[in-house]
């Protein structure tokens, strides 16, 4: 579907995420959904000790990191790009009385120190809603940049890999290679289009594209599986979103 030839940037997803359906949304996640089954168990994997200090790029309203936190982890700082969903965080964490460092960052341009933090959590595909390939990878830059040699970097991602999938996206090549494409997308892989919230970009990489990026920013990949190989998921965790792929990538000691 093409949108009036929209391109999509920055400030597309912006407004896509401080329209109040959306924040509405993310809240009651937040409240009622909390840590997938999955997610829990490579965090867990992950960062084995509570006192590891993490850092939550596209916190949303705190979903993950609240989840954290009443798991015992106590080093917690969540950062996303829309104030108003760090705004909402914060009066969440107000009625919880837990003590995560929310604040506002884009995550291509981090303001944190060099080597501060033992691992980095980018959840819920958030990673893959900036747009452009290039200021993805600077996102990861700026991951390797905050993380301590031998820290983590886990976050998620879909997969046009998927079987049920395939047809759609060799029919979307197709497209693309005789310019039919809608002209709101960036790149091959974007995806631009209705949800029950509004409009909402993100892009579906290649397995290999991923493993390309993490490779070119000094990464050694750890680990990635489907989100259904680490466990069945209830069925609000699968109403709340589709599958996906987990990544697990480590900032090498001077030794490596």
């Amino acid at each position: 579907m093409d949108y009036d030839n929209e391109q999509v940037d920055e400030n597309t997803v912006l407004s896509y995420f401080e329209n109040k359906s959306v924040l509405d949304h993310y809240e009651e996640a937040a409240r009622k959904v909390g840590l997938w089954a999955s997610e829990e168990i490579v965090f867990r994997h992950c960062f084995p000790k509570y006192s590891t200090k993490l850092l939550e790029l596209g916190c949303g309203v705190g979903r993950i990191s609240f989840s954290l936190w009443m798991l015992g982890y106590n080093n917690l700082t969540a950062s996303d790009v829309s104030k108003k969903m760090v705004n909402r965080a914060s009066k969440i964490q107000l009625e919880r009385r837990s003590m995560i460092n929310f604040v506002k960052e884009d995550a291509t341009n981090l303001s944190f120190a060099s080597n501060m933090y033992d691992g980095v959590i980018f959840g819920f595909n958030g990673l893959m809603q900036i747009p452009h390939r290039e200021n993805r990878k600077k996102a990861m830059n700026e991951c390797f940049r905050v993380l301590r040699p031998g820290g983590r970097f886990a976050f998620t991602s879909h997969d046009r890999g998927i079987p049920k999938w395939k047809k759609f996206w060799v029919n979307e090549r197709k497209k693309w290679r005789i310019g039919l494409q809608d002209k709101a997308l960036i790149e091959f892989g974007d995806r631009y289009g209705e949800t029950p919230t509004g409009r909402l970009f993100i892009h579906v990489p290649d397995r290999s594209d991923i493993q390309k990026d993490l490779r070119d920013t000094g990464f050694l990949l750890e680990r990635d599986v489907m989100r259904s190989k680490v466990c069945d998921e209830s069925k609000l965790v699968k109403d709340f979103s589709d599958e996906c792929r987990f990544w697990v990538a480590r900032k090498p000691e001077s030794s490596d």
